[in-house]
């Protein structure tokens, strides 16, 4: 029954290794990079820190919205969001690990992409397609009153280097986005690309999730009609900041954080996790929830 995570963990992102789920969160008490690890998806267990120490670009204390990158090699990179040290911005930093669960090592004096004239850059997002490799994020306009943007940009093979032409692919143009998007998460499903991101305010209940459909990982991009597909009902107040993931049987399941309804705004117990069937009828995802009650597990 959700939250199968009951504690502060927000912007989860979930990766599959072998038989293991590891999870990853925006910073908190336990770390820069809070970790976690499961077997079925539904029961969590807490590990370390996996980015002991930021790159020497960061400031700590706003290391937000972690993603990891498996490379063909076997080594993963671990892309995350700091506070940049000059210009005062949030930017996008790599690292790389020998171990999905870390720790990872950021040796670059510079960030991978901070747009200083976009009022910098946050919640970047990797993408596999056929052996090329793909990053998505947000400029972080409305933190200066500029329109945000979702990008999608070329990565080179090791996923150290942006390389080839940048592109936006969606902007808050719809009612129910408010003053933004972001947390881009990109899908391929039956030969389709879904991009998959949260609008509004994360701290309210106009929080949500929608998606627009794209002819390829570098655009063009057309939001879906139905659009949100994800919103605030019953004890998830706000839900957001969503990753998708397969599971062993190839079920499609939505991860995504979201507030109590008695703590919304509130540092305890935070944004907790939450975890959903997808289904796509027709081509279109079909989130079934937020489900309140019992359903059937992984």
């Amino acid at each position: 029954m959700n939250p199968v995570f009951d504690e502060n963990f927000p912007d989860p992102f979930v990766l599959h290794v072998g038989k293991t789920y590891y999870a990853y969160g925006t910073n908190g008490d336990e770390g820069n990079v809070q970790t976690l690890h499961s077997q079925d998806l539904v029961h969590w267990g807490r590990d370390a820190d996996a980015l002991p120490e930021l790159g020497p670009w960061a400031l700590p204390g706003k290391t937000w919205a972690p993603e990891v990158l498996r490379r063909s090699d076997g080594r993963y990179v671990l892309y995350y969001t700091a506070a940049n040290q000059d210009p005062a911005l949030q930017c996008v930093g790599r690292a790389v690990g020998t171990r999905p669960d870390g720790p990872f090592a950021d040796r670059s004096r510079e960030p991978l992409v901070c747009q200083t004239a976009q009022g910098g850059s946050i919640d970047a997002s990797p993408f596999v397609d056929r052996g090329r490799l793909y990053l998505l994020w947000k400029n972080d306009g409305n933190c200066c009153g500029k329109d945000t943007f979702i990008y999608s940009q070329r990565l080179a093979s090791d996923g150290l280097r942006l390389v080839g032409p940048r592109v936006r692919l969606v902007r808050q143009d719809a009612p129910w986005e408010g003053p933004l998007v972001e947390a881009p998460t990109l899908w391929k499903q039956a030969g389709s690309y879904l991009l998959f991101f949260s609008a509004n305010a994360y701290y309210n209940a106009s929080y949500a999730v929608g998606y627009a459909r794209c002819r390829s990982p570098l655009g063009p991009c057309r939001d879906a009609a139905e659009n949100p597909i994800l919103k605030t009902r019953c004890r998830a107040v706000g839900p957001g900041h969503a990753s998708l993931v397969r599971d062993a049987d190839g079920r499609t399941w939505i991860v995504y954080h979201a507030w109590p309804p008695d703590a919304v705004g509130s540092e305890f117990p935070g944004r907790v996790v939450w975890l959903d069937r997808v289904t796509f009828e027709s081509g279109k995802p079909h989130v079934h929830g937020p489900t309140c009650g019992p359903q059937e597990a992984p």
